[in-house]
């Protein structure tokens, strides 16, 4: 799974890696070493809009709550435990088979977390060793994911912004190469050849969709242990990546 990541380039910066259109200045979030579930994240995708009688499809950085909430949930809750999609079942879960036709995203970040029970030697107790893992180049990782509207029954209009709710969820695979040796899934990453099929707001064949699954981004990762810190979701910085003591 992928419960914890790292995300702290600059929108400037994502949306020329991305070739983004629009994005909001208003919406720009702090650089994170500790993003958790429920967090505010940066996304990408496209959307058609209809303009002076034809269509128009815009690729957008825009923010999203991390934990997919079903747009037929009947509260918000659920996306707490919504924040990551297999894929070996994305298309054919309920929770997921609608978004996954109809709104898929990128989801930027510098690498995740995992964790990896070791044995004190000392005390002969357990604890869990975080991981940060990310490719060996440097180069940010594509996410694949699914986000989804939620509209929120006790807001009146639907022209206010507190009327829908915007989540998302990460779609995961089988770990290979170091990530592998920590834990036996991890994030589904997608190469730049694939971003515009995988975005597509017109792309609609289930199968198609599987096949660029099927084929996620190569590249070497690379895993190291780093600080406890990491544990702490209140915990923030730069040092989190420090080895630990």
């Amino acid at each position: 799974m992928c419960g914890r990541y790292a995300s702290t380039r600059s929108p400037q910066e994502l949306t020329r890696l991305f070739q983004v259109t629009d994005w909001q200045p208003e919406e720009a979030l702090e650089p994170s070493w500790n993003v958790a579930p429920t967090n505010e994240v940066y996304a990408v995708l496209e959307r058609a809009r209809r303009d002076g009688g034809g269509e128009e499809v815009r690729r957008e950085l825009r923010t999203l709550r991390w934990g997919l909430v079903p747009s037929w949930a009947k509260d918000p809750k659920s996306g707490a435990r919504m924040i990551n999609a297999r894929v070996e079942t994305v298309h054919e879960k309920p929770a997921y088979r609608r978004a996954f036709a109809k709104r898929r995203c990128l989801l930027p970040a510098d690498g995740f977390y995992e964790w990896d029970p070791v044995r004190d030697e000392e005390t002969g107790r357990t604890r869990k060793q975080p991981y940060f893992i990310r490719p060996a180049d440097g180069e940010p990782m594509a996410m694949a994911g699914l986000y989804e509207y939620w509209r929120d029954p006790d807001v009146t209009g639907d022209d206010d912004p507190a009327a829908w709710l915007a989540t998302c969820t990460i779609i995961t695979t089988e770990a290979t190469d170091a990530a592998g040796r920590v834990h036996p899934r991890m994030p589904l990453a997608l190469s730049p050849d694939h971003y515009d099929a995988w975005l597509d707001p017109h792309h609609h064949d289930t199968d198609e969709l599987r096949a660029l699954l099927a084929q996620p981004a190569g590249g070497r990762l690379d895993a190291r242990p780093v600080s406890l810190a990491v544990n702490n979701v209140r915990n923030n910085g730069p040092e989190l990546l420090d080895a630990p003591s």
